[in-house]
């Protein structure tokens, strides 16, 4: 009996060998253009994960939107055609409802608020991710989405009526925009600069660094200098091929990623500064709501975020959460960092 169950426990640590011991291909899509910052750094970390698990572990990497977009990564992902994405959070809605929360529209009134959030909750909504089924590597900020358009905006007036775009699967920020007035088309990243070009969209928000990158900023000549939402993205594997890794490797894989989108983090804010100089250097100009309309537009969408509350379309008791650190920092109860 007992030299039974030591060779059940050896060939258990057998199989266990085997199957660890193959080279891992971990394939992963982003609409990120290749040659952007943000690819140079994914692919290095690519290139860091291959030497420290001794190409036990391979990172392939489709940029440019070349595997479709966001939807169908999720799809090749379900399939097994493709195991892992980097994704703006609105993207991932359907699959962590509570995942865009910092994006909920006209939440945030300056990056300090979202300095001091993010500090004390980017963990609880790694694990809202985590518990969907993902491996998560952090959050990359993307900047404050500003409205973007021909003509100026000074009020909610100016656009009544046009054409906006909301990012596929974004279904908050559509509500917000429906109430606001405006006519929201949904239409994945990669499409975005075919819509403006066909005047299928008339106004865009995104954050400068975005709009650079992309070459938004081509059809547009005004800037609304008022933070919408706040932009972030992650890149995510799906578990079951992030299994086939060794334990030791899987290690490595979030050390590098982690590392990796926390300076992705870092630079975007920098960037996005040189961005907006950038974009005032070829002729766009900024403009400037009155406090007055600000506050009409955070009314209308403070009220449709409620209602979806209520919905339960995202945790209510993470959104409460997020509210009370808003009320401690505007109060100036800021607790120590």
């Amino acid at each position: 009996m007992k030299a039974i169950r030591l060779f059940s426990l050896c060939l258990l640590c057998l199989l266990l060998s085997a199957t660890f011991s193959a080279a891992v291909t971990i394939k992963i899509a982003t609409a990120a253009p290749e040659g952007s910052s943000w690819m140079r750094e994914m692919r290095a970390g690519a290139i860091e994960i291959g030497q420290r698990t001794e190409d036990r572990v391979k990172i392939k990497f489709f940029a440019g939107g070349v595997m479709g977009n966001d939807k169908s990564v999720l799809r090749k992902m379900r399939v097994g055609q493709l195991h892992g994405g980097a994704f703006t959070t609105g993207s991932l809605e359907r699959i962590a409802p509570s995942i865009n929360l910092f994006g909920l529209p006209l939440i945030f009134r300056s990056y300090a608020e979202v300095d001091y959030v993010r500090h004390q909750m980017d963990v609880d909504l790694k694990q809202v991710l985590e518990e969907a089924g993902f491996a998560c590597f952090g959050f990359a900020e993307g900047g404050f989405a500003l409205l973007m358009s021909q003509q100026p905006v000074w009020t909610i007036n100016d656009v009544r009526g046009q054409k906006i775009w909301v990012p596929e699967g974004d279904a908050i920020s559509y509500r917000v925009m429906e109430s606001l007035g405006l006519a929201p088309v949904t239409l994945p990243i990669t499409d975005v600069m075919t819509g403006l070009q066909a005047g299928l969209v008339e106004v865009i928000a995104s954050s400068p660094i975005g709009a650079l990158a992309f070459q938004w900023h081509t059809r547009i000549k005004s800037v609304t200098n008022t933070p919408l939402s706040y932009l972030y993205a992650t890149m995510v594997i799906d578990k079951k091929a992030f299994s086939r890794i060794s334990p030791a490797d899987q290690l490595t894989v979030r050390e590098v990623m982690d590392d990796i989108y926390a300076r992705i983090d870092q630079a975007n804010r920098i960037d996005n500064e040189a961005a907006i100089q950038a974009m005032a250097d070829t002729g766009i100009g900024f403009v400037e709501m009155s406090d007055n309309e600000i506050g009409k537009w955070r009314g209308i969408a403070s009220g449709v975020v409620d209602e979806m509350r209520q919905e339960g379309l995202f945790s209510a008791e993470l959104y409460n959460r997020m509210q009370a650190l808003l009320e401690q920092y505007r109060n100036g109860q800021v607790a120590a960092q």
